[in-house]
């Protein structure tokens, strides 16, 4: 660098303007807090996943413009897990050690959570979990706010069995939830003695189900429940339709399918038939109908919300009163603060478990012909959380 180069730089850096500049962005830093949304934007997962991470966006906007947490705006930081799961473990590496986030909201199958919690434990971090799974896991590192089998997948099968559905076929996608759920469903089926017409694995986004419905055909079943994730389930409806086979037919409980997803696969696929939530975009409440709205109004009158976006949304609220209440943003101060933490939410009343789950409703909804879904049962009351089921896992506790 020339001795002229050299004067002026020297003459910027030592400028009034750049001083000013350089302290209102270090001011800036420092009245912010990071947070990591950590979610599927491309591959066969973005189908569901990014309208949660806009979820996340919109509930980070509505706390900042109401003045922040504990005077600081929330900032976030973005990232995509891009539908694999060893990535999920290496972005979540990045926003804990090079962004230091305070937390992050993200994830979507089980997979790319087991991916992520080695990632939490190790580096003492927080994540915020917003699907149902199949339980069978409790850390302190991860707030479980999505279903647990027993707020999901049971009521489901206890609902099927009243109904008169004794003949049940399980459909699902290659990963740790399906086969964990249906492991739990299939020792239950068989306390009721009810009958397992038959259980069939697709690859992750796999598209091929000929052989499947050939099996279905065979067996007879008088319901399928559906653990089928992503854009699977787009193909799979269409080949069934194909087959001949309607709601009226052969009817489907689905646990991954929302208003989003009915959406993507066409609302006219999905007419009558089943999926159980712990949140519809139809309940009536009037927190609910202020989210719904306030999404709307963001990323348009065309956009629907879902269980996964009202959970997600609601993450973030709990995550900013558990903050206040500990008057810290240290994850394992919120963990411990964010016990017995109830809010008034689109899903209802819901409270933070000991277990790190959430005590809410269930509902049963059946698909309209516009992809609502009406709620056709309803828990009495809200569901206390069980991360292990006693018949599938019997004697194991949280930590």
């Amino acid at each position: 660098m020339s001795k002229v180069q050299n004067l002026s730089l020297a003459l910027v850096l030592a400028s009034p303007a750049f001083a000013s500049t350089t302290l209102a962005s270090t001011a800036a830093a420092q009245n912010a807090v990071k947070v990591g949304v950590l979610h599927s934007l491309t591959g066969t997962m973005s189908i569901s996943e990014i309208t949660v991470a806009n979820a996340e966006e919109l509930a980070v906007n509505e706390i900042n413009a109401a003045g922040g947490v504990m005077g600081k705006n929330i900032e976030i930081v973005k990232e995509d897990g891009a539908s694999d799961w060893p990535t999920f473990a290496t972005k979540a590496e990045k926003l804990l050690t090079q962004d230091k986030v305070a937390v992050v909201f993200g994830g979507w199958t089980s997979a790319s959570r087991k991916a992520m919690l080695p990632v939490f434990e190790k580096n003492k971090g927080l994540l915020f979990y917003p699907v149902q799974f199949e339980g069978n896991e409790c850390s302190p590192n991860i707030i479980y706010t999505g279903a647990q089998p027993n707020q999901q997948a049971l009521p489901a099968l206890d609902w099927a069995l009243s109904k008169g559905y004794k003949n049940i076929f399980l459909l699902g996608s290659d990963y740790v939830y399906p086969r964990t759920a249906n492991l739990i469903l299939k020792k239950h089926i068989a306390a009721q003695k009810a009958t397992l017409a038959g259980e069939e694995y697709v690859a992750l986004g796999g598209t091929e189900f000929s052989s499947v419905i050939n099996k279905i055909k065979a067996a007879k079943p008088q319901i399928i429940i559906n653990t089928l994730n992503g854009d699977s389930n787009v193909s799979f409806f269409k080949q069934y339709q194909a087959a001949g086979y309607s709601a009226a037919t052969l009817p489907v409980m689905s646990f991954s399918i929302a208003e989003q997803e009915a959406q993507s696969i066409g609302p006219a696929l999905l007419t009558g038939q089943y999926t159980t939530w712990n949140y519809f975009q139809s309940l009536p409440n009037a927190a609910n109908k202020k989210f719904v709205a306030a999404y709307k109004a963001k990323f348009g009158k065309d956009a629907v919300v879902t269980d996964p976006m009202a959970h997600a949304y609601m993450n973030v609220y709990l995550w900013k009163a558990a903050v206040e209440k500990a008057k810290s943003f240290d994850p394992a101060a919120v963990r411990k603060a964010i016990v017995g933490i109830s809010l008034s939410s689109p899903l209802g009343k819901i409270t933070v478990d000991a277990n790190g789950s959430l005590t809410q409703a269930v509902y049963i909804g059946q698909s309209g012909a516009g992809g609502q879904f009406k709620v056709i049962s309803q828990s009495k009351g809200v569901v206390a959380p069980q991360p292990y089921d006693a018949l599938a896992f019997a004697g194991k506790k949280c930590p």
